[in-house]
């Protein structure tokens, strides 16, 4: 088939797009009614963020350009089982609603590593704070160069020079506009997003002959695997490594994630939050499954002639691009549609990771450095440099990108790093008051450090051909011109690496639960020979109310880690009620003074002086209520 490149059409709906994005960033920063000037606007959108665009914003940072175009080249190549994945999204949503949310609700914090200080100590809130930096290191790159990847493909322009235009595009709306920007561009690309994907599986599947001939085609192919029941944890994808080990995976991205609880918090009550969460997971659900779908209808497509043997592609993650340009081409404007929705994806997950990266660094990093406050001016000044100079770090990590394998699992070998360690100090926190700051140091390192180990231990291993992960079988037969298969892409034997060592060929996909078990486990033995906490001394707003009733009672010793929201709106009251009250005692002493004997009047204060009237006391204030009140607390 003839490749077609992009036409003036598609430039221009693409161009519209990143207009668009960079618009909403200069009218949150310059006309907005509220500027993005102090931390609690540029970070937090002042509290009154709606659910809707959240809702949107979470469905497109978790579900960025590797998903797009990594999942349709996973179920073409290796089939369908990690489709599986959809069903511990939900099972998720719920963990995060009940066990997670309401603690970090209920605290109020601007950084999710605040709680490891209140919960533990500084030094485990700055190890939790290096871990997700260097988490985010490793992904954003990857989500840079996937719609840079797909860009080359339909354009034919060389990627190196199309990096850093998404990325100026992206940290110029971060920078200018802060988390409103980050949330209603996000929104914007949500949109494209599914619309572009859509469209283009509705076109290809019509073209086929309708849902029932995709499927046929993929069953004959060998496409159609969803309930691999075997229990080995070697085996890549089975139904036990997608449903059990992505629960663990999916609760690090989701529950402990600076992005998703700083957008959480942007709402105006927890309950609006849990609503948020199962909408994110409803939308996920959605672009998941259709961009699995999106496979099966490339497979159909390309059957009896495979791009990647014909070299039509030099990657399997070329595979959506190739077929968009090569079957869609002839339909205006969708070429140029479909990159606007991948593009859409990759910015809206790297902003929002420099947006919860910049938090993160400047509330645990720069803010505890300083001596002396920092000024609100001062503060939004350094969140923005921190923006800039984290997003070239990034762009110019992109060139190790792309030496490493399949999307997918690059991606998720890469977050299996940190994310169990991270996952396993947050419920250590919550769940075990015994454990003490000692020990989730000491759990948090080890993990990290074993898990890395592990996983670039397998990356390299892949690299020298060590670990092979045979693909489905392929046909050349429909294509014009002669082709060879090669002998290794027709073995349907899964490759012997019996070889290998034991923890190289583990599935990616229990990484994280690795991290977890080890992280919590190093953690229960060192704070046992370093003197456990006494669960009575740990406050009850640092565990998640799952395990309240089985705690002992709370020690009336132990004190509160900080003022929650309910505290702050009760204490308010108080002060409001004491203020008032000891105004109308002032005008009582003062009016008897004067009763008595007018002379009393010089010897005090111009501010005590007989001229203070009763409609001197704010107008809000009730007198009625203010005499009852005094009446029984006259002691005087």
């Amino acid at each position: 088939m003839e490749v077609v490149y992009f036409d003036w059409l598609d430039y221009l709906v693409f161009g519209a797009m990143l207009l668009l994005s960079a618009l909403i960033g200069v009218y949150f920063a310059f006309f907005a009614k509220r500027k993005q000037n102090t931390t609690s606007e540029y970070l937090m959108g002042g509290k009154t963020m709606g659910m809707f665009p959240i809702s949107m914003s979470l469905i497109a940072s978790y579900v960025s350009g590797i998903s797009l175009l990594g999942l349709p080249s996973e179920m073409y190549t290796y089939g369908t089982q990690l489709w599986a994945i959809v069903l511990s999204e939900w099972i998720v949503s719920v963990t995060i609603a009940i066990v997670y949310l309401p603690v970090f609700y209920n605290l109020q914090i601007t950084s999710t590593y605040e709680y490891l200080r209140l919960r533990f100590n500084q030094n485990v809130r700055l190890l939790g704070s290096i871990i997700f930096i260097i988490k985010m290191m490793l992904y954003i790159p990857i989500v840079i160069y996937v719609p840079a990847l797909a860009f080359s493909q339909v354009t034919g322009i060389n990627l190196h020079l199309i990096t850093p235009i998404v990325c100026i595009v992206c940290i110029f709306y971060t920078t200018l506009g802060g988390i409103k920007a980050v949330v209603w561009t996000d929104t914007l690309q949500t949109i494209l997003m599914y619309f572009g994907v859509i469209f283009v599986l509705v076109y290809g599947t019509c073209r086929l002959g309708g849902i029932n001939e995709v499927f046929r085609i993929n069953q004959e192919g060998d496409r159609l695997d969803f309930f691999n029941m075997d229990p080995d944890p070697t085996i890549r994808h089975t139904f036990w490594t997608t449903v059990v080990g992505n629960y663990f995976s999916w609760l690090a991205s989701c529950s402990v994630n600076q992005a998703m609880v700083q957008r959480c918090l942007a709402l105006s009550s927890l309950k609006r939050a849990r609503i948020t969460i199962f909408i994110m997971a409803a939308g996920i659900y959605v672009i998941v499954s259709l961009c699995c779908y999106t496979g099966l209808v490339i497979y159909a497509t390309f059957a009896t002639c495979d791009p990647l043997t014909t070299g039509a592609i030099r990657k399997s993650d070329q595979l959506l691009p190739y077929f968009v340009m090569t079957i869609t081409g002839s339909v205006p404007a969708l070429p140029g549609i479909f990159m606007s929705g991948v593009f859409s994806a990759a910015l809206s997950s790297m902003s929002t990771g420099l947006n919860s990266m910049c938090g993160v660094i400047f509330e645990d990093l720069i803010r505890p450095a300083y001596n002396k406050p920092i000024s609100e001016k001062t503060a939004s000044f350094i969140m923005k440099v921190i923006v800039v100079v984290i997003g070239a770090t990034c762009v110019a990590l992109v060139f190790l990108v792309e030496h490493m394998g399949a999307l997918i699992q690059a991606g998720k070998s890469l977050a299996g790093i940190t994310a169990g360690s991270l996952l396993g100090l947050f419920t250590m926190g919550l769940f075990l008051p015994w454990i003490n700051a000692t020990g989730a140091l000491a759990g948090g390192t080890t993990s990290t450090l074993l898990v890395g180990w592990i996983s670039l231990g397998t990356q390299a291993a892949m690299l020298r051909g060590d670990i092979v992960i045979v693909p489905k079988p392929v046909s050349v037969s429909g294509c014009e011109g002669n082709f060879t298969l090669p002998t290794t892409t027709h073995s349907s034997v899964e490759f012997d690496r019996s070889g290998t060592f034991f923890m190289y060929r583990l599935s990616y996909l229990y990484y994280t639960f690795i991290g977890m078990t080890v992280c919590i486990i190093t953690g229960a033995i060192v704070s046992y020979f370093t003197q456990p906490n006494n669960p009575a001394m740990v406050h009850r707003d640092l565990l998640t109310p799952v395990i309240h009733r089985f705690l002992p009672p709370q020690s009336p010793n132990c004190t509160r880690p900080r003022l929650t929201q309910h505290d702050i709106e009760i204490h308010a009251r108080e002060m409001e009620h004491l203020c008032t009250q000891a105004a109308f005692m002032l005008y009582e002493r003062l009016a008897a003074f004067d009763a008595n004997n007018g002379n009393f009047d010089e010897d005090l204060p111009p501010v005590f002086s007989r001229r203070f009237r009763l409609d001197q006391i704010p107008s809000s204030t009730n007198k009625q209520d203010l005499a009852r009140s005094d009446n029984t607390n006259n002691t005087e």
